[in-house]
């Protein structure tokens, strides 16, 4: 799979999702906690919007917390940018080379992946990413990866349900590739999504 190709078509196809938002979901909670759907494409499209130099200086500005800038500046922007302006920063970069720090290009489309899939299970928006771009996203799940982003996968076999994969041993979780690797970046679903024993330990509350 081209992966540049890949994560450009998931831009385009984020933000003509966005495009038939109602305004009112602007404003609805996501998976990013304290983020609504307006702070996450914010955080989506900074790495577009900002060039490198202001980035260091972001940095700085937090204190070297990336953090803790990622979210004052999701908010900032997201208080500054009207949702057209969030949908063509997206739409308009669909093919920009920004990736994060670690991971390369298959790190940028997990970026965008897993940020629109924040979007659309909070909101209810049933939309399946291509297996395509989820496959390269599994294969990095990592006991490493996980703790990274905040996910106890500690006595746990995550389990696909529609593609064949699964990670881990021990009590089996099972659910789509897509609910899988939210959980695995740290992400607590809707009731509902997935089974198993364990399964309630990524459910938010």
């Amino acid at each position: 799979m081209d992966v540049k190709s890949a994560t450009a078509a998931e831009r385009r196809e984020l933000a003509a999702m966005l495009e038939d938002l109602p305004a009112a979901g602007w404003d609805a909670p996501t998976l990013c906690t304290g983020w609504r759907v307006r702070e996450v494409a914010a955080h989506m499209s900074m790495g577009f919007r900002l060039s490198m130099p202001r980035m260091v200086l972001e940095l700085a500005k937090s204190r070297g917390g990336i953090n803790r800038m990622a979210d004052r500046r999701a908010r900032e922007d997201a208080a500054a940018m009207s949702t057209a302006e969030l949908v063509g920063a997206i739409r308009d970069n669909a093919g920009h080379p920004w990736k994060p720090p670690v991971g390369g290009t298959t790190a940028a489309l997990g970026h965008d992946v897993v940020h629109g899939l924040d979007i659309t299970v909070a909101l209810g928006i049933d939309r399946r990413v291509p297996d395509e771009r989820v496959h390269p996203l599994l294969e990095n799940v990592s006991v490493r990866a996980a703790k990274f982003f905040g996910a106890d996968l500690n006595g746990i076999e995550l389990r696909a349900d529609d593609l064949d994969w699964s990670f881990g041993t021990g009590v089996p979780v099972t659910g789509s590739a897509q609910d899988l690797l939210l959980v695995a970046f740290g992400r607590k679903l809707p009731p509902g999504r997935l089974q198993g024993q364990a399964s309630e330990r990524y459910v938010a509350a």
